[in-house]
């Protein structure tokens, strides 16, 4: 079943789609998605539709920042009760946390990230979806979201430390440099927003624990969190943690507060296993990657996690039988295929 999420990420869709010479109704229909979406904000469609939509959108009318300038628009109102529940923490920081714990009813197929390191504050917002299906749109309009939701509550002025995306540069920068200011890069090991620990802490002086209370009481009747198995725990990690090269179990362990045994002994449970996951998660990254004929080999094997760029070259030509160079270059031939379930014995 693929996951879903609620219409109100079409909110100002069709704003933007007219603002850059496309149909919006013509191209939500190609999708497969109903038009009803545009117009009811609770109404859950499949993701892997709207992610499409959104690529779709972007080749269609000759841009590759679509996403972004939809993230432009965003509010928390837009996320429902969730963003209600954010806006109602006493902090910057406690407002993240509770996105990040709740966004499962937003979207099943979402997940956000806070990770300290030291006087910072990294926020991971990841997008599951099908293999062989871009990202780039889906991926700069989550960041721009978690952008828009920190510089709300922290003011116009606000800027981060460094925003950061795993894909190449667009072709004109200028929308990314309005919106995020000069330290946005590209081709980086992680789509993240850093931030300065001592800016998260900044109060909200519209919080109202008492409503709070009750949008809690609320959330935690219509389900809470939506993924409670520890091999999607352990996945949602990898794709944190792999690009940043800490994907160990023992890191992931620490992460999720107990030992690397009982990880082990769960995911048995389960029918899987840690290499397995993280070879499931290498798959799926390896396809993106070899999209951006900019991105050097070497960078690529470090982001998946290899320690040498020899290990990646053997670990690819056991895999799809041949190398990652003939792969790129073979790549019109076969513009639709990726290295998955269907590649290359």
């Amino acid at each position: 079943m693929p996951h879903l999420i609620r219409g109100a990420c079409l909110t100002d869709y069709v704003e933007v789609a007219h603002s850059v010479g496309l149909d919006p109704y013509r191209m939500v229909e190609a999708v497969g998605l109903p038009s009803a979406s545009l117009k009811d904000p609770d109404l859950k469609i499949s993701l892997p539709a709207f992610i499409r939509l959104l690529e779709a959108s972007a080749k269609a009318a000759s841009i590759d920042n679509f996403g972004l300038r939809l993230s432009e628009r965003r509010l928390l109102s837009n996320l429902g009760p969730v963003g209600l529940m954010a806006r109602e923490q006493p902090t910057v920081r406690k407002a993240m946390e509770a996105l990040a714990h709740y966004i499962g009813l937003h979207s099943d197929g979402i997940i956000l990230r806070l990770e300290d390191q030291d006087d910072l504050v990294v926020i991971s917002p990841v997008v599951s979806a099908q293999r062989g299906v871009p990202m780039r749109q889906a991926t700069e309009l989550s960041v721009g979201v978690v952008f828009r939701t920190l510089q709300i509550s922290l003011g116009g002025a606000w800027k981060p430390q460094v925003v950061s995306f795993t894909h190449g540069p667009p072709r004109n920068r200028d929308v990314h440099l309005k919106i995020f200011g000069s330290r946005v890069e590209f081709g980086q090991g992680s789509n993240a927003i850093v931030c300065r620990a001592r800016d998260l802490q900044k109060p909200i002086p519209t919080s109202d624990p008492i409503m709070a209370r009750y949008i809690k009481q609320y959330l935690e009747l219509i389900g809470g969190r939506t993924d409670a198995t520890t091999s999607g725990n352990v996945r949602e990690f990898v794709w944190m943690l792999l690009p940043a090269g800490r994907c160990s179990i023992e890191h992931i362990a620490e992460h999720m507060g107990v030992d690397r045994r009982t990880i082990h002994r769960r995911l048995r449970h389960e029918g899987t296993t840690f290499s397995s996951i993280v070879e499931d998660v290498r798959t799926e990254m390896v396809g993106r990657y070899l999209e951006d004929r900019n991105r050097p080999l070497y960078l690529m094997a470090q982001m998946l996690g290899f320690s040498a760029l020899s290990t990646f070259s053997r670990w690819f030509r056991d895999r799809y039988g041949c190398s990652a160079s003939q792969w790129r270059a073979e790549a019109d031939a076969f513009k639709t295929s990726r290295p998955s379930g269907a590649a290359r014995s």
